[in-house]
């Protein structure tokens, strides 16, 4: 794709300006006014080393550089070289653009092969995989794709919660309160109303905490009989998590949670205690930061066992081992700021500087119009019921407005789901909100079914055109003057600004950056399928319509998919 500004920073360039290529490009603007031009460059920069006032420079060189093709005009505005861009030249390079890169556009190789670590999803096994979990999912899958887009190789880690004293409570509570044949039934559920049942009696009963931490300290130990029924919960959970990252289209490359790192934790303590880093307070070893202005960072518990933080830094030291990563993601809770601050202090105190290649991604918490969530007390919302849901409500939607087609269940499905994952990708991650489903399910305005209806639209006006008509599109046989009005403008400006966008959201590791640019785009397609006739007698002009068509669609395709969000062809 031609990079606008350095075309037209190699066409201001003079050696008598004192700047390189690489300064002027830097020193163009965009109007905040599309009326003063779709480019600007300031001049007051060269009036001491051209010895002349910025309103003359600037006369200067718009009149040098106005007879260029790629503008359509150049005017002189005080100290600013106002430029319009010839809309003919660059929608004919913006589509043809589009057409030969087809499900690649957007993609760059900035990454240049380079590997980074994404870890998200991350549920506790034994517990409800609930509408909690779909921030870091979905918001985690975001950020992947975006990084895949931008050319790095990425590996997906769901770090699942399976290890802790919370499975002392869960073995105790089954063996006090559980049957097999409950847990074969709904797994999820049952463990559940054991968890709860487990808090409810140890504020009864607090010997039964006492009880899960030796239980938990066995199970560390590797006793047979809590190993078993640890992967027993295990095998349950995965089945049941496996459900939803299906209906998600949601994959990963390690399961390697928190358990995986048990072996390697002696080894990572051993080396702090060499380090002389570990420090022995009532009875727990600890490291101490509070010279760092934090509270310790609890390496063992009193009873040997480990905690967040140990595992936390043997999975690190692993996976730099074994990935050699270039970033290690983590899409994780705020809450877990301070956790996250410590843990990497301590690597850094070990000696490994690449603990600042270690990014937590914070993002808000979720709460329940009636409350907070707590999966103690059984108050969850479950995931899987709110994607059914959904998929339902679409479905009867659809219904609604006579949707007449085989597809009908598929559809639903794609939108429903997509409704969710557009929803939770819109605002930015770090804001805290309400779980409502009327919001949710809200099919209206700036939304994920909003937006693939606007492919749908796409799709079917170019199921309207002929095989000619497509081949010569495929070709690049149009004369994009026929499409220069400003909606059609609007439009390819934006499908051209994609691969930036895709960019700055990837490095600010903000996904509603390309959702928002998306919705854009589905309104500006809008705009132009209501402000011109496409399908219009004179075969030139509908050719070239129909093109910049092919190039939304596409547009659109693309940044759904790197979303996680499905494109379906009829609505």
């Amino acid at each position: 794709m031609i990079n606008l500004k350095e075309l037209i920073a190699q066409t201001i360039y003079d050696e008598a300006l004192g700047l390189e290529i690489a300064d002027i490009e830097a020193m163009i603007e965009i109007p905040g006014d599309e009326k003063m031009g779709d480019y600007a460059f300031p001049c007051f920069r060269l009036a001491k080393v051209m010895r002349k006032a910025p309103q003359m420079i600037a006369a200067d060189i718009a009149e040098r550089i106005g007879s260029a093709e790629i503008f359509e005009k150049v005017e002189q505005v005080n100290a600013y070289v106002n430029m319009f861009i010839n809309k003919s030249v660059f929608e004919t390079e913006v589509i043809r653009e589009v057409i030969a890169q087809g499900a690649e556009y957007g993609r760059t190789d900035v990454g240049n092969g380079k590997t980074v670590i994404v870890e998200y999803s991350s549920p506790n096994i034994a517990k409800p995989f609930h509408i909690g979990h779909i921030r870091s999912t979905v918001i985690g899958n975001a950020i992947y794709k975006l990084y895949d887009a931008t050319g790095y190789n990425v590996v997906r880690i769901n770090h699942l919660g399976d290890y802790g004293t919370q499975f002392g409570k869960m073995i105790v509570a089954y063996r006090k309160w559980g049957n097999e044949a409950d847990l074969v039934k709904e797994p999820i559920k049952t463990l559940l109303s054991y968890y709860t049942k487990f808090h409810e009696e140890a504020e009864k009963d607090p010997s039964l905490d006492d009880e899960a931490r030796e239980t938990f300290a066995r199970l560390e130990a590797g006793e047979p009989e809590e190993m078993q029924l640890w992967e027993k919960f295990r095998e349950y959970s995965l089945a049941e998590f496996n459900r939803v990252y299906d209906m998600l289209d949601i994959s990963f490359d390690s399961y390697a949670g928190e358990s995986f790192f048990s072996d390697k934790m002696p080894a990572i303590v051993q080396e702090m205690r060499d380090k002389e880093l570990l420090v022995e307070s009532q009875g727990a070893h600890i490291v101490d930061l509070e010279p760092y202005g934090m509270t310790p960072a609890v390496i063992l518990k009193s009873d040997g066992s480990s905690l967040y933080a140990t595992r936390d830094i043997a999975a690190a030291i692993y996976r730099k081992n074994t990935y050699d990563f270039e970033k290690c993601i983590y899409v994780v809770a705020s809450q877990q700021n301070l956790h996250f601050k410590q843990w990497k202090k301590v690597l850094d105190l070990m000696g490994y500087k690449w603990e600042e290649d270690c990014i937590h991604v914070p993002f808000g918490l979720v709460s329940l119009e009636e409350g907070t969530m707590s999966t103690r007390k059984g108050r969850v919302v479950f995931l899987e019921d709110v994607l059914n849901n959904a998929v339902a409500k679409t479905k009867e939607i659809m219904l609604e407005k006579n949707a007449d087609t085989p597809e009908l269940d598929e559809i639903a499905k794609e939108v429903g789901i997509g409704a969710v994952i557009f929803q939770e990708l819109s605002n930015n991650r770090i804001k805290d909100y309400v779980f409502s489903w009327d919001k949710v399910l809200n099919f209206d305005g700036e939304t994920g079914p909003y937006v693939q209806y606007t492919h749908a639209r796409a799709s079917s006006v170019l199921r309207n055109a002929t095989p000619e008509e497509l081949a010569r599109i495929n070709e690049g046989d149009f004369d994009a003057s026929y499409i220069t009005g400003d909606s059609a403008y609007s439009l390819a400006k934006l499908i051209y600004r994609i691969p930036e966008v895709i960019q700055d959201a990837a490095e600010k590791y903000e996904p509603s950056i390309l959702t928002r640019h998306l919705v854009d785009i589905a309104q500006s397609f809008n705009k132009f399928y209501h402000d011109e006739h496409i399908l219009v007698d004179n075969e030139d002009e509908k050719v070239a319509k129909l093109a910049l068509v092919v190039a939304a669609k596409t547009a659109i395709s693309n940044c759904l998919a790197i979303l996680g969000v499905k494109s379906p062809e009829r609505m």
